[in-house]
């Protein structure tokens, strides 16, 4: 019954095919979609988004492929699906009209005597989805969630024995179904009755944890019974416009454009020396530098050479208000509104706090697609560090990275070590990101004679020449000035600046 001709191409390394889901970045996961013709248990607490999953899981299949599903509900009734996934776009109701979706309702048929007696009547269940599969010619079903019987019963005999009939009949009707299920806790066994992940071919965990008071999503791919897939757990956010996404690998598997040769001004003409001639078009560029070193004022002449060279470009700070940026541009006489009026510049200003991580990644790649710009800046990714975990952040970077480099877009990262005038003692993400950077630029404050200066050192320059000399810098009203190599003392102003930092 299923369309063999939509699938996933088969692999020498994977001889089971696959049928993409259409869920952002989740094939990337899981190597090209769910292996076809086999149930898959998506388990998780409360709240972890496992009907969202599903749903998604029908509804691409019809926007995406084509390809007609079944919706089994044991606990909402259907019309509060349909209400509840209006929001993300799903015209259930007008799929319903072209037999393109069709719902069981399970739940109708949980009478009150099966309640008492603790039975239910799988086959007659069975007969429904084989009919509602045969009127709409559905080749993914879902059924959502089995948890809502199983709690009738008391032997875990009886559970394994009916989960395995339900997979048995999905497999014969030839479908590719999605099966949920709840979890006890988010690191404590797979599913509730502990059974379930033996029963059926393929599972997957859904995690919703809370981690230095803020909630971190996961999905992994616990097996794909004989099918290759990512292990580990990926980040993953729910969109009120995309739906369900997974990060950092939603964009890993794009096509990357041919490597850049054109050079684009940095917007300080000495540090376009020091690099070369520039940043390459393409280039990802970290700035370093401790609070009031010049990473704002660096990022924002780069915007506006952007501009002056006739080239849209996108800011976003989490450091500054907006009023703040205003006044900071104009004392360095950069007209904001200006650039904003002729539709080449776009600053959007917030504080990390105001949502999640995933919500930042979803709302940046968002106007990097409606803006289309040649330049972004991000200042600074420390700010960020204060609602997520080092690791977590370095996968929106990934992420990021993915996005722009795919779009030939000149990004500067800003970051900032732990202390301005002592080496941080623990890991920024400055150093982590240092390895995916093409240009690394470093700036420091030294104290000498009483007073304190600051200097600039490009760090790293991938495939191209650059000075390696530790330069004098100077911040005044004209904006920053790069002077002669600093010649005040032998070692790096900052102790261990080269490495330590990065």
């Amino acid at each position: 019954m299923a369309d063999t001709k939509r699938r996933w191409p088969v692999t020498d390394a994977d001889s089971i095919e696959r049928i993409p889901t259409g869920i952002n970045g989740f094939d990337q996961v899981a190597i090209g979609g769910l292996p076809a013709g086999r149930p898959t248990l998506v388990t998780g607490t409360t709240g972890t988004g496992k009907t969202i999953f599903a749903v998604e899981w029908l509804a691409r299949g019809i926007e995406k492929y084509d390809q007609p599903g079944v919706f089994v509900t044991f606990e909402e009734a259907p019309e509060a699906i349909r209400r509840n996934f209006a929001s993300l776009g799903f015209p259930l109701e007008q799929w319903e009209a072209e037999r393109k979706w069709a719902f069981v309702d399970a739940g109708d048929s949980q009478g009150e005597e099966a309640s008492v007696i603790g039975a239910y009547d799988f086959g007659a269940l069975t007969a429904r989805i084989e009919h509602a599969v045969r009127r709409v010619g559905a080749t993914r079903v879902v059924l959502d969630s089995l948890g809502a019987v199983f709690a009738q019963f008391v032997d875990i005999g009886i559970i394994r024995r009916e989960i395995h009939r339900i997979a048995d009949a999905l497999k014969a009707l030839g479908v590719t179904s999605v099966i949920t299920a709840e979890r006890r806790s988010e690191y404590d066994g797979v599913s509730r009755y502990d059974v379930e992940e033996f029963v059926v071919d393929n599972v997957i965990i859904l995690r919703n944890v809370l981690a230095q008071e803020q909630r971190r999503r996961t999905i992994e791919i616990v097996k794909f019974r004989g099918s290759a897939h990512r292990t580990g757990e990926w980040l993953f956010t729910i969109d009120p416009h995309d739906g369900f996404v997974v990060i950092p690998l939603a964009f890993l598997g794009m096509q990357a454009a041919p490597a850049s040769s054109t050079r684009v001004s940095s917007g300080v003409p000495e540090l376009d020396q020091m690099c070369g001639g520039g940043f390459y078009r393409d280039a990802v560029v970290l700035l370093s530098g401790p609070s009031g070193a010049g990473k704002t004022l660096t990022s924002l002449k780069f915007l506006e050479a952007g501009v002056a060279a006739g080239e849209r470009c996108l800011g976003f700070s989490f450091d500054e208000t907006r009023e703040q940026v205003k006044r900071n541009t104009a004392g360095w006489g950069i007209d904001l509104e200006a650039m904003e009026e002729r539709g080449l510049l776009r600053v959007v200003c917030d504080y990390p706090e105001v949502a999640s991580l995933e919500d930042y990644f979803i709302r940046i790649r968002r106007a990097v697609m409606d803006f289309e710009p040649e330049r972004l800046v991000i200042d600074t990714l420390s700010a960020l560090e204060r609602i997520c975990t080092p690791r977590a952040l370095l996968d929106l970077v990934i992420a990021l990275g993915a996005v722009v480099r795919e779009r030939r877009i000149t990004t500067l990262f800003t970051s900032a070590p732990t202390s301005r005038f002592t080496p941080a003692q623990t890991p920024s993400i400055a150093r982590e990101v240092a390895s995916l950077a093409d240009v690394t630029i470093a700036l420091r404050y030294f104290q000498t004679a009483g007073t304190i200066q600051r200097t600039v050192a490009v760090v790293q320059n991938r495939a191209s020449a650059h000075d390696e000399t530790v330069r004098q810098v100077s911040i005044d009203a004209d904006g920053m000035h790069i002077g002669a190599p600093f010649a005040g003392v032998d070692t790096p102003p900052w102790p261990g600046f080269v490495g330590d930092d990065f």
